[in-house]
């Protein structure tokens, strides 16, 4: 297939964990990717992975973008276009989480969690929806979180709120785009196998098992395929929707 007739994605916080899976699944689905990350390091380490070994140069593109900086976002939308002349799929990954105790979350930490997770959600969508309705489609999905729907397992106040609101976001969006072909839907994973597990407590990490229907932590990779499925065209008459990949955590 030429480069330029294969659909685009752009995957938010995408040199590792979650964004890395769903990145390497959209491609493996014959996507053209951009990751886009903050981390210089990863993102040179991404370069060099077995994950992009065998794909040609043509098919991806490894931009570092602060999703906090709305200025950074419109460049990255503008790249994306000047290479590819399309985007078709945007999942909205990146984010931070901290478990700061609530009576220790100070006002900067509130506004730079909430600025990532939240206006970096906002922005990112906002900046790629001209190019959506005149190409009369297009998939966003919201990377949520079960403490965005129940509360903390593990995180702090800030990053439930932000979480909570994507979902939020996540309806506002769909409303408003359905008429152009445009999906907008949240996935929200609990206790899925990544990096950020390596942060903390082993103990806690083991209560949080016992308490999972289905006796084991998820993978990303199972994430990856809930996103791709969200992405094609098979999920056109789902928007406006939540995903639950939890492992029963959360039964609604």
């Amino acid at each position: 297939m030429n480069t330029k007739s294969r659909k685009v994605a752009i995957v938010t916080g995408a040199a590792q964990g979650l964004g890395l899976a769903i990145a390497d699944k959209l491609l493996t689905d014959d996507m053209n990717v951009v990751f886009i990350d903050n981390n210089d390091a990863q993102l040179n380490e991404l370069r060099k992975s077995k994950i992009l070994k065998d794909v040609t140069e043509d098919r991806f593109m490894l931009l570092n973008i602060d999703v906090s900086d709305v200025e950074a976002i419109q460049q990255g939308v503008e790249k994306t276009m000047g290479a590819w002349g399309r985007i078709d799929v945007l999942v909205n990954n990146a984010g931070v989480r901290k478990e700061t105790a609530l009576e220790d979350v100070t006002a900067d930490e509130w506004n730079a969690i909430l600025s990532i997770n939240l206006g970096g959600t906002f922005f990112f969508s906002q900046a790629v929806l001209e190019i959506m309705k005149k190409q009369k489609q297009g998939r966003i999905i919201n990377m949520s979180s079960f403490g965005g729907q129940a509360g903390p397992l593990t995180s702090g106040a800030h990053y439930c709120a932000s979480k909570a609101g994507q979902l939020a976001l996540t309806k506002v969006f769909a409303r408003s785009l359905s008429d152009y072909g445009i999906t907008v839907n949240a996935v929200s994973p609990a206790a899925i196998e990544t990096p950020e597990m390596e942060k903390m407590d082993p103990d806690k990490l083991e209560n949080m098992k016992t308490g999972i229907p289905v006796k084991r932590f998820g993978k990303a990779e199972e994430v990856a395929d809930m996103v791709s499925y969200l992405a094609s065209d098979s999920a056109s008459y789902v928007t406006g929707a939540t995903l639950d990949i939890n492992g029963g955590l959360l039964m609604r």
